[in-house]
Formats: structure tokens, C-alpha cells, sequence
């Protein structure tokens, strides 16, 4: 008789399946706040909202992926930032529209599951959700044989968070005249890595453990820097300053992205010169031979977040930020025009 065939066999394992879960637990109940009324493991994750003081409740949805920086993670087998670069693009995707999160969801896809590694994944992204201060409600962990590559996986998730109708920012106040203020990044973020490994890897035949001494670390640990969360610094600007739009710079750049937080009747010039750029950015250019317009739409070139708000306030937005320690420029201003953006 032919031997019985069984689900591990074809290359689902429910048991590290369910190790993984066991594992993950500590790390995703340390993220629940009040509003979260089931545990883990139930069909569907129920969150009461927190209405109080809010007269015309609006929720703010976004849904991402942290796309081929995962690569990165491979080579490195480094897992535990992965999560903290979703989450932190997610919150900062509705942060744009004045929302606080409230919960995030998330999906992990691989060939064949390796408990340590999902494992390290969840609690990035839990650690992530506690600082952002939204619940890791719910999630997926699926085991696909033939789908991915041996030891790869994909990494997605959803954020839902909660903002005042009346303290929507949608870019509607946006008048020419005012000042475009840019918070800096860290580094990458997680867009333009299939330019930069292309760079890297293939042309220049780069390792990903060599020491860059422009950089003053290792390649990898500089593409690896976490996409960074503007939540608390942001927040307390929109609570003490008249902020009439918000972009974050992510895929698309400036050209893609700025416009996003303009009227049809405005457009934004941007000063390159008003801030350093980086020097990972300035390395990918000269590396690539990469023209000026194509850096500034694929790559946030070290600012990760544009405020726009009126002149007169330009200055002390900039003070505040310092004192909250970031660094931010005043970048640029808006004028009349079509909703698009101008480097010069």
C-alpha cells in the first residue's frame, strides 16, 4: 500500500504552526489596550471604540508592506526590525490625516515556517505597536510550500486608527505663502531597495557585512535602520500650531508625494539646498550615476515628513521640534500653480 499522505508531508507543519503562536503570545498581548475585547486566537479581533470628547468619530485606514528591504533582512538573518519598519510606515501613513492608531493587523507568508523567525517578526511589530499605542489585534501566519524561495517570507499589514472630523488634516487650508517644514529621516525608510540593491549587490558586487567607511558601519546595518515614526513629535505640533497639511515621503519621493498635501490651485517649490543630505543617499547617487530627478522621486533624500503650515509659525515649528529632538528644516513654500512639486 502507498504510504498515507498527511499535511506535513506536503509541507504545512500545524505544529510549528501552533509553536510559533505560543511563542508569539506574550509579545501580542503586551500591545492590548482597554478597547480590546477578545484574546488571541479568536476568528475575528473586536475593539471598542474610544469615543470620549470625540463628536464626529472618523476612521483612518492604510494597508502596506515592507516590499523588498525584506531582502535585506535575508541576507542579514536579521528579522526583529521588519516589524518595526511596517507598523511605523502604516502610523505614519494616517498620522498625514491627523489619526491616532488604534489597531493593526498583519499578515506573514512563507514556504515553510521557521517558529524563530515569525517569532522575532511579531515581536518587532508588537514593539513597534506599544510605542505607537495601538493594539496588534489581530494577524495571519500563513504556510505556502512552492510559493516563496527557501527562507523568504512577506510581511504585510493593516492600520486602523481614529481622528475628530473637525481635526482632519486633508490639505484644504493650504494657501500660497506657507512654508513647507521637513522633519529629517534616518535613513531609508523602506522605499527604493530594489534600486539600492541593484546598486550594490549587482553592479558594484558589494557584501552586505562590508564595512562602508563613508557610512561609519557595516552596508547592512545601514540599510537595515528602521523606518522611523513621526506620531509623538507630530501630534504635539497639530495640538499647539496651525498645521494645513502633511506628506509622508515615502514611495514616490517628493514629486509623488507632496502634491498629496497640496489643493488642485497650489503647488510646492522644494530648496535642495535647505538641508545635507545624507550621505547614504549621496553614495547611492554617485554609485549609480542616478540624474538628480530620479533621486528625489524614488528615495525620501533624508527628509521623512513635510509639514505645511502658515510662515508665521515656520520658525517656532522648527524651535519646537528641536526641543522635542528632532531635527526639521524649512524646506521650501507653496505658491500658486497646478498641485505638483518643483526641486530646484
Amino acid at each position: 500500500m502507498d504510504e498515507r499522505a498527511t499535511y506535513k508531508g506536503a509541507g504545512v507543519d500545524i505544529d510549528a504552526g501552533n509553536e510559533a503562536v505560543m511563542r508569539m503570545k506574550e509579545y501580542i498581548k503586551s500591545t492590548f489596550t482597554p478597547g480590546v475585547l477578545t484574546e488571541i486566537g479568536t476568528f475575528g479581533g473586536m475593539y471598542e471604540l474610544p469615543l470620549g470628547g470625540v463628536e464626529r468619530p472618523v476612521l483612518v485606514s492604510s494597508i502596506d508592506s515592507v516590499g523588498t528591504k525584506l531582502k535585506v533582512a535575508f541576507m542579514m538573518n536579521k528579522h526583529d526590525t521588519m516589524g518595526h519598519d511596517l507598523v511605523n510606515h502604516c502610523v505614519n501613513d494616517i498620522l498625514v490625516q491627523g489619526a491616532k492608531p488604534l489597531f493593526f493587523l498583519d499578515y506573514f507568508g512563507t514556504g515553510q515556517l521557521i517558529p524563530t523567525v515569525v517569532v522575532e517578526v511579531v515581536k518587532g511589530l508588537s514593539e513597534a505597536c506599544r510605542s505607537a499605542g495601538c493594539a496588534l489585534i489581530g494577524g495571519e501566519t500563513a504556510e505556502m510550500p512552492g510559493m516563496y524561495l527557501a527562507g523568504e517570507y512577506d510581511l504585510a499589514g493593516c492600520i486602523v486608527g481614529l481622528v475628530d472630523r473637525s481635526k482632519v488634516v486633508d490639505g484644504s487650508n493650504v494657501l500660497p505663502g506657507d512654508v513647507l517644514v521637513g522633519i529629517a529621516s534616518n535613513g531609508l525608510h523602506t522605499n527604493g531597495y530594489s534600486l539600492v540593491r541593484h546598486i550594490f549587490f549587482e553592479r558594484a558586487k558589494w557584501r552586505i557585512d562590508q564595512r562602508v567607511p563613508e557610512l561609519g558601519m557595516p552596508l547592512g546595518e545601514e540599510l537595515l535602520k528602521p523606518h522611523r515614526s513621526y506620531l509623538q513629535p507630530v501630534h504635539t505640533l497639530l495640538d499647539e500650531f496651525d498645521i494645513h497639511g502633511m506628506a509622508h515621503i515615502t514611495g514616490g519621493g517628493f514629486y509623488d508625494n507632496v502634491p498629496r498635501a497640496l489643493p488642485a490651485d497650489c503647488q510646492a517649490a522644494v530648496d535642495r539646498r535647505s538641508w545635507e543630505v545624507p550621505t547614504i543617499f549621496r553614495l547611492i547617487q554617485e554609485m549609480g550615476a542616478i540624474a538628480e530627478p530620479e533621486m528625489y522621486r524614488t528615495f525620501n533624500m533624508g527628509i521623512g515628513y513635510v509639514l505645511v503650515a502658515p510662515k508665521e509659525q515656520a520658525t517656532a515649528i522648527v524651535a519646537r521640534l528641536a526641543e522635542m529632538g528632532e531635527t526639521s528644516y524649512m524646506i521650501g513654500e507653496v505658491r500658486k500653480g497646478s498641485r505638483e512639486v518643483q526641486v530646484l
